[in-house]
């Protein structure tokens, strides 16, 4: 008898409706409104509608007063300060938190924190015992509350991007920086300097961005937030000077080093950074009368606090964080952004 052959089990198609349409949702935390409308309008999006306030005792609040079920939601909030409205660091990364939460009982298909501005960043190794190591802290803190990705821009340390378990998006602002100088200046005019051998890798990077040459400072540090600078390794004799790191603090490390740039015989001195932080007595100390230095180039992950002086010169990361977050929510590669160059470590 011949065999049989098998019987073929056809499956009955589903009656359930499927729609593979996607949605993208930008939202800004009250640190960030005013760079997440940026960033929605370079998408051609409106700014998602949400409810954020403070209780009196000084407690969190927010939620979302439109659906978000089945969206990719974007967070955009740095976690820093904002005068403009009374958030600190920590409210912040609390309303940040709350956010995200919020998003994950709302359904949303996908949360990602886009974190221009990494707060907790300069506390990622023990530097002393019985010390925290607080940015790990902030990423295990995100994670928890359900946070699928994060989108950020020069971190202060790239071991920060170790602390996660989640996809970590670090971009840059090496091409809008490197751009702005090339429209101001000649080239073999300009020299780069790192303020400290931390920054060297970084600042040969920008160097040769720029095509000129780079020098390196020789710093130490008696304290935190304190820095006396020692000397420059590298000819900055008759060059445009420019001082590049990722973030301008209290401004004390980078005064000192304005003045011994000049002191080696810099024609001038230009600062640079991705992130101008500008706490305490920054503004009372970066005018040109005090510091020596021309122009203070910045972009604006974070906000601008009142009193700033003239010579801050303020760029906007809304396109370089638009352009990730369109990559991201069509699933396209995001490190061709910058051919690879933002791992900057």
């Amino acid at each position: 008898m011949a065999p049989t052959e098998p019987e073929i089990q056809t499956q009955t198609p589903s009656t359930i409706p499927h729609d593979y349409s996607k949605r993208a949702m930008v939202f800004g935390g009250r640190s960030s409104q005013e760079l997440a409308g940026k960033i929605a309008s370079k998408l051609q999006l409106s700014p998602g509608e949400v409810t954020l306030k403070t209780f009196a005792d000084g407690e969190i609040y927010g939620r979302f007063e439109e659906s978000i079920r089945g969206a990719d939601v974007f967070l955009v909030q740095s976690t820093c300060a904002n005068a403009e409205t009374g958030m600190t660091p920590n409210d912040a990364l609390m309303e940040l938190l709350v956010m995200a939460d919020a998003a994950q009982g709302a359904s949303a298909h996908r949360i990602i924190a886009v974190m221009p501005w990494f707060g907790y960043a300069r506390q990622d190794k023990k530097s002393a015992p019985r010390e925290p190591i607080t940015a790990r802290v902030v990423a295990r803190a995100l994670e928890a509350v359900g946070i699928d990705r994060v989108l950020t821009m020069d971190l202060h340390a790239g071991q920060i991007q170790g602390f996660f378990t989640i996809p970590v998006d670090h971009m840059t602002a090496m091409p809008m920086l490197t751009q702005w100088f090339s429209d101001q200046y000649r080239t073999e005019d300009l020299v780069v300097v790192s303020p400290d051998a931390g920054r060297a890798k970084a600042a040969r990077n920008f160097a040769r961005k720029l095509g000129t040459e780079w020098a390196i400072m020789e710093k130490e540090r008696p304290a935190q937030q304190v820095a006396e600078i020692g000397y420059v390794v590298g000819d900055v004799r008759d060059k445009v000077a420019i001082i590049s790191d990722d973030m301008i603090d209290t401004a004390g490390t980078l005064c000192a080093a304005a003045r011994t740039v000049l002191d080696e015989g810099a024609r001038s001195v230009i600062a640079c950074a991705t992130h101008g932080v500008f706490s305490g007595k920054a503004f009372e100390r970066l005018p040109y009368e005090e510091s020596g230095i021309e122009r203070i180039v910045v972009t604006d992950t974070i906000p601008l606090r009142p009193g700033a002086p003239d010579n801050i010169t303020v760029l906007s990361a809304a396109g370089t964080l638009a352009d990730s977050i369109n990559r991201i929510f069509t699933d396209d590669s995001v490190s061709e952004i910058f051919a690879g160059e933002n791992q900057l470590f």
